[in-house]
């Protein structure tokens, strides 16, 4: 349940990011107001699943559009957690929504990617359309770890790499770019072998998250029989 919040913006750290610094900048006025973070959750929503749908049409001025849309729907994924920040309008359930959003988002921004070059380059060795679908079940797989490693040892277990302002989701922003120089069959190909690999990497993450996990619960299970011992032995 979203918890109630004062009017003015709440004092937070400084945003790593430069979107996310940006969308700060942008949100700060609806504090106070009856938007909700969870509403601009569902504005990321829309947009990228319209911007997935314009580039499944495989026209290149609305799959241009539809970079476009993409674009503007990863700069707004940013607006809704920086407005929770400084609002305290934080909750688990708008924070699984915006992950599910995220997810929703990605892999259909691959599966039209797909379906974009398969109207282009129909003869590919691999169909244009299943090298969307690797992409996009990697990426699903990979939101599902990174959700299940958090849900252990907190946000900061799966917080991304961040250089000069930047993540690496931020090579979205390049996409009407590379509409326009006719680059979506690399950058389909390049994703439906990057993303099983990084997918594989989390994997690996989760795994060993798992074991500490478990190495932390033996280790507390012990030092309470050991502290039921020493109870008894004193007696």
């Amino acid at each position: 349940m979203t918890k109630s919040s004062p009017t003015q913006p709440r004092a937070v750290p400084e945003p790593a990011t430069w979107d996310a610094r940006l969308a700060r900048r942008l949100v700060t006025p609806l504090v106070g107001t009856p938007v909700t973070p969870n509403h601009l959750t569902s504005l990321r929503l829309l947009i990228g699943l319209g911007g997935a749908y314009y580039l499944s049409l495989g026209q290149f001025w609305i799959c241009t559009l539809g970079a476009l849309l993409i674009a503007l729907s990863n700069f707004v994924d940013h607006t809704d957690g920086e407005l929770a920040r400084i609002s305290g309008k934080s909750s688990k359930i708008g924070h699984f929504y915006d992950l599910a959003c995220d997810a929703l988002v990605t892999v259909l921004l691959f599966l039209g990617l797909g379906f974009y070059v398969g109207v282009h380059h129909p003869s590919m060795i691999v169909p244009a359309e299943w090298l969307g679908g690797i992409a996009g079940i990697a990426v699903a797989l990979i939101f599902y770890l990174r959700m299940r490693i958090e849900s252990m040892v907190g946000k900061d277990g799966t917080k991304q790499a961040s250089m000069a302002g930047f993540e690496t989701e931020d090579v979205l922003y390049l996409l009407p770019l590379i509409t326009v120089v006719n680059g979506m069959t690399p950058f389909l190909i390049a994703a439906s072998i990057g993303a099983p690999l990084f997918a594989a990497w989390v994997a690996l993450d989760h795994q060993r998250v798992m074991r500490q996990a478990a190495l932390r619960r033996k280790g507390s299970a012990h030092a309470k029989d050991t502290d039921g011992k020493d109870f008894q032995t004193a007696r």
